[in-house]
């Protein structure tokens, strides 16, 4: 009915059904239904019809005088958001995890607000995940299963879990040359990969292990500096250690060998219009994510 009341007071702005129908775009036919329908809806006779002169009905004054402010008012606000949603400026507020931001996609963060200079990043890290609604987050990165049926999800991308260590901790302790074998050495557990779930690329083969940790961290930051120490060895997203593998301050240990893939989304909540600015860095943290094999499955070899 809302559409209907603006009608009417398009109407009367533009002094005639016709003149009215003309400046937005409607036949005269339906400009004449849904004033009708308003009218019946109304039970009231809101304009005297004439092929020759136009008058409102003393009930269509008023109803006009009450109502024509207030729509007006309404659609200047709504004209506002549509604006917001379209322009390429103003404040974009992103969730992401800690980690990952810092390590592989650094990168992409200078790379979008140099590209896009007039949007305002509110970036906002943590390894825990928050309430996007809570916070006034426009859309958020997230690694692993998204079990929240509350959001949007798209998926972009897929990190691998290797098992690593230092080559000094193996030239210490050994290398192990089955699955089995990890049992008898120092595991960095992590919170997120309570078990290592390993699969044999060769044969498809699949084992669980649930190994005892010598030393058990929530941040898979901590852990892949705490292997590249020599502190033991640990199962962790590829995307954490890309640098340490290339240059060998880690080794990939088991290679045969991988564990549980981390699928990587973008989630934003229901019920919610992306902005021009969200869906703009969502199709560019999309393209980025695409165009990096350590995101899209593979696990880099070591450059020495």
């Amino acid at each position: 009915m809302l559409d209907d009341v603006a009608l009417f007071v398009h109407i009367v702005q533009a002094n005639g059904l016709a003149a009215a129908g003309v400046r937005l775009n409607i036949p005269a036919a339906t400009v004449t239904r849904r004033l009708r329908r308003l009218e019946d809806a109304l039970g009231v006779q809101l304009i005297h019809r004439s092929a020759r002169s136009f008058a409102l009905t003393p009930q269509g004054s008023v109803y006009y005088q009450e109502l024509g402010a207030q729509i007006a008012q309404i659609e200047r606000t709504l004209q506002g958001l549509d604006d917001d949603q379209r322009k390429m400026a103003g404040s974009l507020t992103v969730a992401a995890p800690t980690n990952m931001s810092l390590h592989v996609l650094e990168p992409m963060w200078a790379d979008f607000v140099a590209r896009y200079p007039d949007i305002q990043l509110d970036l906002r890290l943590s390894n825990s995940r928050v309430d996007l609604v809570e916070i006034g987050a426009d859309l958020a990165l997230r690694a692993g299963p998204q079990p929240d049926s509350a959001l949007f999800q798209k998926r972009l991308g897929t990190a691998r879990t290797i098992i690593a260590a230092s080559p000094e901790y193996l030239a210490k302790a050994g290398t192990p040359m089955a699955p089995q074998d990890l049992a008898d050495h120092r595991i960095i557990g992590v919170k997120v990969l309570p078990s290592w779930e390993l699969t044999c690329l060769q044969t498809d083969a699949r084992t669980t292990l649930r190994l005892t940790a010598a030393t058990a961290v929530d941040d898979i930051g901590l852990a892949a500096r705490l292997a590249t120490r020599g502190q033991g060895m640990t199962l962790i997203p590829v995307s954490e250690i890309i640098e340490e593998i290339r240059s060998g301050a880690l080794m990939h240990v088991l290679p045969e060998w991988r564990g549980q893939n981390r699928a990587i989304y973008a989630v934003w909540p229901t019920g919610r219009l992306l902005s021009a600015r969200a869906r703009c860095f969502l199709d560019f943290m999309a393209e980025y994510i695409a165009a990096d094999p350590c995101l899209q499955g593979e696990v880099p070899l070591a450059l020495t």
